[in-house]
């Protein structure tokens, strides 16, 4: 029921920052947690960043003091701030949203290529 669009993917050097935006098209704060996930060729999806309606977020390892997830309610859109992008940073970015007992929303995923 709920339509997220990704946006913000790029090619980007190693070392370099990137912004990813997700937008939603109902208001987040119905949304019980929100989420950047990524799919690298031949590997599974895994989950980099989620952040919950009241403001907690969640990160994953390897991106833990890099990445950032932040939201704007305004705006109902979700970011995912990235710095000091690395190689293995490559993949496909997907939004997703979580309500409570509901399968979860995907966007269409965006691009990220870190060269180095």
């Amino acid at each position: 029921q709920v339509q997220l669009v990704e946006s913000g993917g790029g090619l980007v050097q190693a070392g370099g920052s990137l912004r990813l935006s997700c937008a939603a098209s109902e208001s987040i704060s119905s949304i019980n947690v929100m989420g950047w996930y990524r799919q690298a060729p031949g590997k599974q999806r895994e989950l980099v960043a989620d952040i919950g309606s009241g403001g907690g977020t969640k990160y994953a390892d390897s991106v833990k003091g890099r990445f950032t997830i932040s939201r704007d309610n305004a705006k109902n859109t979700v970011y995912l701030q990235m710095n000091s992008l690395r190689r293995e940073d490559t993949a496909d970015y997907y939004c997703s949203g979580k309500k409570a007992d509901s399968r979860p929303y995907w966007g269409q995923g965006t691009q990220v290529t870190v060269s180095s």
